[in-house]
Formats: C-alpha cells, sequence, structure tokens
C-alpha cells in the first residue's frame, strides 16, 4: 500500500514538471522564430492604437522569441480589421490590438459580430483622452474653454477622430455634462493632430501617444485629462473632474485572437504578454507616450470587455449614437 502510495506521489510530481516544463516547449513549437507573428491594428499609421502596438510588438518580439508584425488594417471604425482577424486561422499566428472599438463597431453597425467571435488574450494598458488646444491658444484651463462656448454656443470647433470613436464618445459626454453646444468635427484618425495644428480646429479631443511630440515641442497645450486621476505621466495636466466635470473615460487595449485558438495558445500569448507589460523597457516607454501599462489575464479580460460591451452601448444611446438606418 505504501508502495503504490509513493509510486502515485512520484508519478503526480514527475507530471507536475512536466505540466510545468509544457509552456516553454509550447512556445518554442507553436511560434517558430521563422514564422512571423502577425497584429493587426484598427486605425492608421501614426495614431496612438498604432504607435503603442508598435512599442508593444518590439518588446513582446524579445520575450516570445519570434518576429511580431504590426500591420495596420484601418476603416469603418476597426470593422475591417476585425473583418479580417476573425476569418483567420486561429493558431496564434493573427492577432488583433482590440479595444472598446469592438463594441462601438458593432453598435454602430458597422460590424455585424460582437466580441464573441474573438478569444480575448491579455489586456496591455489603459489611457484617458486628452483635451487639447495649440500652443498659442488663448485658453489656458478648460474652464476658459467650457466658459467661451456657453457664449458662444455651437461656434467653438472641437475635432475628434470619428463618428463613435472613444475621442468623439469622450467629446458629446465633456460636453453635455458642461451643459454646452460645440461644433464637433470628425476626421480621419491620421489627419487630427495636423488640423488642430493647421488651425482648422479651435480645440481637440485626442489620445496621448498621438500628441506626445506635438506636446514636447510646445506646439500643443493640454487642458485637461478626461481620466479618474492625474495620471503619473503627465503630472501637470489637470483632470476633468479637478476642473469641475464628472466626466472620465479609461479606454484599454490588449491582444485577442480569432475564436477556437486553443487554450495552449492563449496560455503561452498570455504569458509573454505579462513579461511584455512588466519589463522595464515596455513600462518605460508607456511613460514616453503618456500611456499605462495595465495588465490583465485572459479570464479577467474576457469579463472586461463584456461589462465594456454593455456600458459603452448605454453610453452610446445616451448620447444619441445608435445603428445608422
Amino acid at each position: 500500500m505504501e508502495m503504490n502510495r509513493a509510486l502515485g506521489l512520484a508519478i503526480s510530481g514527475a507530471a507536475a514538471l512536466l505540466q510545468s516544463a509544457a509552456p516553454v516547449r509550447s512556445q518554442e513549437t507553436i511560434f517558430p522564430k521563422n514564422t512571423p507573428i502577425e497584429i493587426t491594428v484598427l486605425f492608421p499609421a501614426g495614431s496612438s492604437p498604432d504607435i503603442t502596438a508598435r512599442v508593444f510588438g518590439q518588446v513582446l518580439a524579445g520575450h516570445l522569441g519570434a518576429g511580431v508584425m504590426v500591420v495596420n488594417r484601418p476603416g469603418a471604425g476597426g470593422a475591417i480589421g476585425y473583418r479580417h482577424v476573425a476569418g483567420q486561422k486561429p493558431d496564434g499566428h493573427s492577432l488583433v490590438w482590440i479595444s472598446g472599438s469592438i463594441a462601438t463597431a458593432y453598435h454602430l453597425g458597422l460590424l455585424a459580430f460582437d466580441y464573441a467571435a474573438f478569444e480575448p488574450v491579455a489586456r496591455v494598458l489603459v489611457e484617458s483622452p486628452l483635451v487639447a488646444v495649440r500652443g498659442d491658444s488663448r485658453w489656458a484651463s478648460l474652464g476658459e474653454l467650457i466658459a467661451e462656448a456657453k457664449s458662444r454656443p455651437s461656434e467653438i470647433t472641437v475635432g475628434n477622430s470619428g463618428r463613435g470613436s472613444d475621442t468623439h464618445i469622450s467629446s458629446v459626454a465633456l460636453f453635455k455634462s458642461a451643459a454646452v453646444e460645440i461644433l464637433e468635427v470628425p476626421f480621419p484618425l491620421a489627419q487630427v493632430v495636423p488640423i488642430l495644428l493647421g488651425g482648422h480646429v479651435d480645440a481637440l479631443v485626442e489620445l496621448p501617444a498621438a500628441l506626445s511630440n506635438p506636446v514636447k515641442t510646445g506646439s500643443v497645450r493640454l487642458l485637461a485629462a478626461l481620466a479618474p486621476g492625474r495620471d503619473p505621466a503627465l503630472p501637470d495636466v489637470p483632470t476633468a473632474q479637478e476642473q469641475g466635470h464628472d466626466v472620465s473615460m479609461e479606454i484599454w487595449r490588449g491582444i485577442a485572437a480569432p475564436r477556437g485558438t486553443s487554450v495552449g495558445v492563449v496560455a503561452v500569448l498570455e504569458a509573454a504578454i505579462r513579461k511584455t507589460v512588466q519589463s522595464p523597457e515596455f513600462v518605460r516607454a508607456s511613460g514616453q507616450l503618456g500611456v499605462r501599462p495595465a495588465f490583465m489575464p485572459s479570464i479577467e479580460f474576457a469579463a472586461l470587455i463584456d461589462r465594456e460591451h454593455r456600458r459603452l452601448g448605454r453610453m452610446m444611446e445616451a448620447v444619441g449614437l445608435t445603428k445608422q438606418p
């Protein structure tokens, strides 16, 4: 009896050792160095999603031991890229830089399927929209902008990156909470910052990474962060809440794979992403871009996406963003 018990314990111990070693072998087998992984970015080059995905992909490649290519497939609020990745082989080599756009594209009727078409792998980062003006603007605070907007209804122009985008929803929520009427001006994502710098709009709601260089050069001034608290990467930028407007948005980005991707493949990717997000080089690069590393494992990320799908649907309905006939 004791011998059988000892043998059983030995077998169990050996099995545990084999199981703990499995991810290493699986990584080498699933992601050979000569077969690159492709991450689809849903928006154009130079946008915040593009910039952050490229920084992430570069660091991920080192932790995964495989090449990582970032490919832009913009259009239809992210729907074009989502459709492409959803139709790929579920082997872990075709991934998408997923965000709340999976919900907004669906709720706007741009996408026939929702987040259930994907296997969430891990959240990577969060960021919050910023209210920005040109460096030579007459407004030094959000309060000054809103005060003038109240005295000139529907005359102040505020740019965003398109109907139903994170920046559009954030802008509508902010100015609705302030009870002011501004003129929303949507532009293709890659054009938004140049439009502000060219003087074609008075202000802009945009994401941090796209504004990092103009802010450093002084050509753009930040009036407010639509964040739940001051961002350590932007310590001098007050939140909208500090300035009397209870509006905050935390926009998340992460990695998802086509539905049907195996648990083993997801586990290997998740482990490599955890190492990437926690690495000093990614933390440092994120701080320079004004975004926050925020790893979340697959199961928790799936629950977040589900909650966000419903929350964004309600929010879009509240601000009048619904499916077009």
